[in-house]
């Protein structure tokens, strides 16, 4: 697709952000009325690492502007709806025309896209102003329908989490452990198809690719749950491909659903601690690991009473 690029700074003031040390800060309930978010270089939660109470010498960042890392989870961008106080390492962007919220969240989107040109040891600090990105945001993208999410639980019920008994599980004895196939970036064709790889961010897919090429030779997962070779746990609705870093979980003698696969999600995910990149997943490994999880009268995993619970959350009449 051809698009007239521009640098990030013909469209947006970029500014170093007022670049504070958490450790030096007094930290509050996100509720508290002396609330204010610190932003910092993660890429998790908009940015916000955590709140803090505000310090009448210390004029705070504006809301409607963008954060962007320079260091750290480099490149890591958001749009800031609410004023804050900003880390080290962290600037921000100030439109220089009036912007829409959406046009806003395509710039976060083009400016996260340069991710690829920076490392650990290549920060971003001195070139951000210089990136490219599109001059105007395209008409598709203006009219891409977002659905709100409903802030509502899908059930009244409040089943008790800790007043219930638990109990431990291989993971060996609940599922079966498939692994992905290997396919290079030279034989994916762009396609409708979930491609899921290693990697903690947009549920594990980097891209979407053509299925019909492969059909004889891939296979196809849905409703499953994934692990990553740096057990990164993820669940996924649709059909998806995925490579050979990944383990989809078969379980074994029961089925699951979105709702008690969420539950167990979260419940997975607690294991990830003991990977990183010198210690990755390995099939040898993945039936030995257990998990504790509330059981039933005859002592099997209680998937009704984690679909109970997950419907007892706020948000989950969106789900």
């Amino acid at each position: 697709m051809n698009m007239n690029l521009v640098k990030v700074s013909d469209l947006f003031e970029v500014k170093y952000g007022v670049n504070l040390e958490l450790i030096n800060l007094n930290e509050v309930p996100q509720r508290s009325k002396e609330a204010i978010c610190f932003v910092s270089r993660t890429e998790n939660n908009n940015g916000v690492s955590a709140f803090v109470e505000k310090n009448n010498d210390v004029k705070p960042i504006s809301s409607g502007t963008l954060t962007v890392a320079g260091g750290g989870s480099v490149l890591a961008t958001f749009l800031q709806p609410y004023e804050y106080y900003s880390g080290r390492d962290l600037f921000y962007l100030t439109p220089k025309r009036k912007m829409t919220e959406r046009e806003m969240i395509y710039y976060t989107i083009c400016i996260k896209r340069n991710r690829y040109r920076y490392s650990y040891n290549r920060q971003a600090n001195k070139t951000i102003r210089d990136l490219f990105i599109p001059a105007k945001v395209p008409d598709r993208f203006q009219k891409l329908r977002i659905d709100e999410l409903n802030i509502k639980s899908a059930s009244n019920k409040k089943p008790p989490l800790f007043d219930r008994k638990w109990g431990w599980f291989s993971l060996g004895d609940l599922f079966t452990f498939e692994k992905g196939e290997r396919l290079t970036k030279l034989d994916r064709i762009g396609g409708d198809v979930p491609l899921i790889t290693a990697g903690e961010n947009n549920n594990g897919v980097s891209e979407h690719i053509s299925f019909e090429d492969f059909k004889d030779k891939k296979k196809l997962f849905e409703n499953k749950i994934t692990i990553d070779m740096f057990f990164n746990v993820f669940y996924h609705n649709d059909k998806y491909f995925s490579d050979d870093n990944i383990h989809t979980l078969v379980p074994i003698n029961f089925e699951l659903n979105k709702l008690n696969s969420l539950f167990l999600v979260a419940i997975l995910s607690k294991l990830k601690h003991k990977y990183a990149y010198g210690r990755q997943v390995r099939l040898m490994r993945l039936p030995f690991e257990k998990i504790k999880l509330p059981v039933d009268k005859i002592g099997n995993p209680d998937l009704k009473f984690m679909e109970d619970y997950i419907k007892s959350l706020p948000y989950s009449a969106s789900i």
